[in-house]
């Protein structure tokens, strides 16, 4: 896009994006780009990443849109995965983080999503910030 406003960034995550490029992204980082979601993680453009996370991390953000109960189908280690998606961390800072092998932590993601109906590991990302996970 060529907008860099708040509100595009989190409709975008929120209706189940990826990743998130302006539109003067050098060719060579929109291949990356695409490269990186192709893995299964996420991408946010370097000068609206800042602003992102000081939206989620701000003490005065509104309460979740969303039910925490949408999260009563996951175990408490999906839950721990969950939030370290919130982080923002990669499968292997998850594994290490909760001290298990990478393979089972792309387990556990898969079915994060789809116990919750999600998309993608951003789309996980976004509700766990939401919810504060």
């Amino acid at each position: 896009t060529t907008f860099d406003l708040d509100e595009y960034v989190f409709g975008a995550l929120r209706a189940g994006a990826s990743g998130f490029l302006l539109k003067n992204a050098e060719a060579r980082e929109l291949i990356e780009a695409v490269r990186t979601v192709a893995r299964g993680e996420g991408l946010i453009a370097p000068a609206v990443t800042r602003r992102l996370i000081a939206e989620f991390a701000a003490e005065s953000r509104p309460a979740p849109r969303t039910d925490p109960s949408v999260l009563e189908p996951l175990t408490p280690r999906e839950r721990e995965v969950l939030s370290a998606l919130g982080a923002g961390l990669s499968n292997a800072e998850i594994a290490v983080r909760l001290d298990m092998a990478e393979a089972t932590v792309k387990t556990h993601v898969s079915k994060v999503l789809g116990k919750l109906g999600l998309r993608s590991r951003v789309q996980a990302a976004v509700l766990a910030q939401e919810l504060r996970v």
